[in-house]
């Protein structure tokens, strides 16, 4: 839709044509060579003239409407996990494919939109149902945040109801219709299911360590339930109870940690004829056998929520052991206190007002253990030189910023997520003193200071070496703050966790001078990720160097060796092997340097995602729960055509996007190429018929 809208009264226009036609007549009102029918039309040619370019003075301005209708769409929404393929035959899941991709054409001939995505939020060519996990919350949720804003109509959700990664979908209120269609079988099937196996990580090498392994029991009743263990295929020890009418049995075993490093244990539970399903019988577990646990000790004027914050990560590690000196409120055994009785010692509040935890800062700064120091409001900035901490601020006022972590890209001593900023950047501000600071040359900025949208130069969290150890200052207080807002956003605290442990683990391990540095960016794979073994080269003033080529030799548990080879550069460090299988990886890593060849070896371990072979009975009452609490209905899979016959009356009214545009009138090209022709035109006749 046009208009034609005027900066002036439209009555002008009146005037225009007045002028227009007043003009013409007098240019033309005399007599000429030429006839009277040519002279009425040269005067109508410029009186047309005359009166666009005055109309063209009122500034007139084209007002356009345009109208677009967007579909209703539906979004097939498919489970494609393995369980679905090892619960359905092959004839069934073509068969059911053919009739979700007929009931697709129904609703695209009826004028709708209608697509096939996974859980994972991708578009689907072919269903092959080989995914490893079923998380059905997130698919949805990923089908409502990408058509936001758009016109769905629905979503069809086609599944056995098994998830076994992320929330119930039930917990999360759907405001979408949901038509879900469930396929596999709901009958229990006799079965044996090692359910869970529970272990610590980290033993002790010397001491025992337990091993829970429940066997989840199905259709038996009665039957003697065998439970070995294994390492290196030898059985280390097994056990065996009758399970009477019981449908959850727990078997407990104690093992010897003999050897150091990470060791393999296999899971097995005795195969019972009548199982159809033997695949769940079985779990491999790894344990890191360590020396021992180092200590981390925190000393605080005064009890803080970032203590206990820290406190949260740090005792999710068996290797560590966290203990909190606070003067008056929480005493730590004198003997942690004393300087080299532990690898890392943080000081909250460091250099405090009420001068509580002074003296031990004068004891263990210059111990040979390493110490991180954290700034906060008790702080007392203006004595920090005093006690020679290399940090001096400009403002000593007490005004206080509002900031969040930015990771400097140039730090490379340990790595982070590749999403890590992207979760940062949604924690709230914590407090940090206002204005800027010196600090030590050589200091590794590890976070920088974004204020607003702003990233400024001024460090949050940095550490430099000195001697073999490791001195660290966060120049601020509120990380609680962090990890509650990031669990209350994703359901966990990965990244917060994740910067808290590998920082602890960076200063509680004396300073490596070697030139050639080599290792995997975890000690955990999954067998659905690729492992990421990063390689950094020094020269000679331990600056990060690039152009070596890295030679890779992968050995896996059967003594099979890979070879890998790559060339360092600033944007490549890393290198990714994908495709490997479940066990225990040695590697050895060497480089040239200054004609003399450099070496690292190290471990890591792969493990399976066998979740999906755990459970296969489908859980068709969830989907039917779902469904009705979202306006949806549930169907079998035999009852496709009265799914089709329910979308038929399900009405959904295209989307208008209505977009309004403004142009003036002179900037038209078609404005400029009619007046040229009128009045060309008129020039042209002129001069045809002898006239000026």
């Amino acid at each position: 839709m046009q208009r034609l809208l005027f900066e002036s009264s439209p009555l002008f226009i009146f005037l225009c044509a007045a002028i227009a036609i007043g003009y013409a007549y007098v240019l033309y009102r005399s007599k000429h060579t030429w006839s009277k029918r040519t002279n009425q039309i040269l005067f109508g040619l410029r009186a047309v003239l005359v009166f666009f370019l005055s109309i063209l003075l009122l500034g007139p301005v084209l007002r356009l409407i345009t109208n677009q209708f967007e579909k209703p769409n539906w979004v097939f929404l498919v489970d494609s996990s393995s369980s679905i393929a090892e619960g359905v035959d092959s004839t069934a899941r073509l068969q059911l494919i053919n009739q979700m991709n007929d009931v697709r054409s129904s609703l695209q001939q009826q004028g709708y939109e209608a697509k096939l995505k996974d859980l994972q939020g991708n578009d689907l060519t072919e269903i092959a149902f080989t995914a490893k996990t079923s998380d059905l919350n997130k698919g949805i949720q990923n089908v409502i945040q990408e058509y936001e804003g758009r016109n769905l109509a629905g979503i069809i959700l086609v599944s056995d109801g098994i998830y076994n990664s992320g929330l119930s979908p039930l917990y999360t209120p759907v405001r979408m219709p949901v038509f879900s269609v469930g396929v596999g079988d709901t009958l229990a099937r006799v079965d044996l299911v090692l359910k869970n196996v529970a272990y610590n990580k980290i033993a002790y090498q010397g001491n025992k360590f337990p091993i829970r392994a429940q066997v989840l029991v199905q259709g038996l009743q009665n039957e003697e339930i065998a439970v070995s263990v294994l390492k290196g295929g030898k059985v280390v020890a097994t056990l065996t109870k009758n399970s009477e009418s019981k449908t959850l049995i727990d078997f407990d075993f104690q093992l010897d940690a003999a050897e150091k490093g990470i060791q393999r244990y296999d899971i097995s539970v005795r195969p019972n004829r009548m199982e159809s399903n033997q695949r769940n019988n079985f779990s491999s577990l790894f344990i890191d056998v360590v020396e021992g646990r180092k200590k981390i000790v925190l000393i605080a004027p005064a009890p803080h929520p970032d203590i206990k914050a820290l406190k949260g990560v740090v005792e999710k590690n068996s290797n560590y052991e966290f203990i909190v000196h606070i003067p008056g409120v929480t005493e730590a055994d004198r003997e942690v206190l004393k300087p080299g009785n532990a690898e890392l010692y943080i000081f909250h509040q460091v250099i405090d007002q009420a001068g509580r935890t002074i003296p031990l800062f004068s004891s263990l700064y210059k111990s040979e253990s390493s110490v991180l120091m954290m700034i906060g409001g008790s702080t007392n900035l203006r004595q920090l030189a005093s006690y020679e901490i290399p940090l001096q601020f400009e403002s000593q006022g007490g005004q206080w910023d509002d900031v969040t972590p930015v990771i400097n890209p140039e730090f490379l001593d340990f790595g982070f997520s590749e999403n890590s900023n992207g979760v940062f950047a949604r924690y709230p501000p914590m407090d940090v003193p206002f204005g800027k600071f010196s600090y030590p040359a050589t200091a590794r900025v590890i976070l920088y200071q974004r204020i607003g949208s702003v990233t400024t130069d001024r460090p949050l969290l940095l550490t430099w070496p000195e001697g073999n150890r490791k001195l660290a200052v966060l120049i601020g207080e509120g990380l609680w703050r962090w990890r509650l807002n990031e669990f209350a956003d994703n359901g966990s605290t990965q990244m917060f966790d994740e910067l808290v442990s590998k920082l602890f683990q960076y200063l509680s391990t004396l300073e490596e001078k070697r030139k050639f540095r080599s290792f995997p960016l975890q000690n955990e794979f999954s067998n659905a990720e690729p492992v990421v073994i990063e390689s950094q080269v020094y020269n000679d003033l331990y600056e990060l160097v690039y152009g070596h080529t890295i030679r890779l030799e992968i050995r896996n548990e059967q003594g099979e060796v890979s070879t890998y080879s790559y060339i360092t550069s600033p944007g490549s460090s890393r290198y990714r092997i994908g495709g490997l299988k479940e066990g225990i990886y040695r590697f050895t890593a060497s480089t040239t340097i200054n004609d003399k060849t450099e070496t690292v070896t190290g471990q890591f371990l792969v493990k399976a995602q066998n979740v999906e072979v755990q459970n296969l009975t489908a859980d068709f009452g969830l989907l039917r729960t779902l469904s009705r609490e979202s306006g949806g209905r549930f169907y079998t899979s035999n009852q496709w055509p009265q799914l089709t016959a329910d979308l038929q009356q399900t009405k959904a009214t295209s989307l208008i996007h209505s977009e309004e545009t403004f142009n003036q009138l002179i900037n038209l090209k078609w404005v400029f190429f009619l007046l040229l022709a009128l009045i060309s035109a008129e020039w042209f006749l002129r001069k045809y018929l002898g006239s000026y």
